[in-house]
């Protein structure tokens, strides 16, 4: 069993408690206009040039060439084919740094597209005694969920507005299936960070019906407003993709008051 995976980052504290190790797998179902990590959008595999790294070596020029040979690191292939047991010793070599509750994050792209790879991580994980989070959009069938619910201690669960219609305007996508798995999962009792990107112009007028739908739920450990910001737009260019992203962006002002709605 194999997964596509764009990176792997070592010592992230933004993907859950402690220090962690995030796993980043290739594809997603969403689009959302304001993507930071545009290569996790495809399902395929994607070469990125970034123009201004490249020193002119000339080895891109061969025939046998390989992005991992890019002397100047100007190529870079997003979507190596990994497997389990390639994965978990990568994993474990981090043990250290996990004892003072950090763990192993699964992200994306939408790291539940792989499904079975996915959860099949996550067991091993557990089985050698490590805390797993699952970083996820929610736009996945019932019975994925189920399939991983064993295996994770914390869903970091993304929301991205309320109301269908600016979902899907947003993301391409209707938000019927992800409210409702996040009720499934209050339901059976999952621990939940929910955590909510900001971009003025696009979602901020959904703030107050998130807090409202959200406020009832007993699984929600933690609610985080992401500020939005346009840094991703190298990123873009290097992989010949329109560039999508939103030019405003919020103050610290107006995170500070939309945080305040779900303290």
């Amino acid at each position: 069993m194999k997964a596509k995976i764009t990176d792997l980052k070592r010592f992230a504290v933004h993907d859950g408690p402690g220090i962690r190790t995030t796993v980043f797998f290739k594809g997603c179902p969403l689009k959302c206009i304001w993507c930071h990590n545009p290569e996790g959008i495809s399902f395929e595999e994607q070469t990125a040039f970034f123009e201004n790294k490249c020193i002119g070596c000339g080895a891109c020029q061969s025939k046998d060439f390989h992005p991992r040979d890019c002397l100047g690191e100007a190529r870079i292939l997003y979507g190596k084919e990994m497997t389990v047991e390639e994965l978990m010793p990568l994993l474990l070599e981090d043990r250290p740094f996990y004892e003072n509750g950090g763990g192993v994050t699964l992200s994306g792209g939408e790291c539940l597209s792989q499904a079975p790879f996915a959860a099949e991580l996550l067991k091993r994980l557990k089985e050698e005694g490590i805390h797993t989070a699952v970083d996820t959009c929610g736009f996945v069938p019932r019975e994925t969920l189920t399939k991983v619910l064993p295996y994770t201690d914390l869903f970091l669960y993304d929301l991205k507005a309320f109301d269908e219609k600016v979902h899907i305007r947003c993301t391409g996508q209707s938000n019927e299936q992800i409210l409702e798995n996040l009720l499934y999962l209050n339901s059976v009792g999952a621990k939940v960070e929910i955590r909510i990107p900001y971009v003025p112009g696009h979602n901020d007028d959904q703030m107050e019906k998130l807090a409202e739908f959200l406020r009832p739920l007993t699984c929600i450990e933690k609610v985080k407003v992401l500020p939005y910001h346009d840094l991703a737009g190298s990123k873009y260019k290097a992989l010949g993709m329109e560039n999508t992203l939103p030019r405003q962006i919020p103050t610290e002002e107006e995170i500070n008051r939309v945080q305040s709605l779900f303290s």
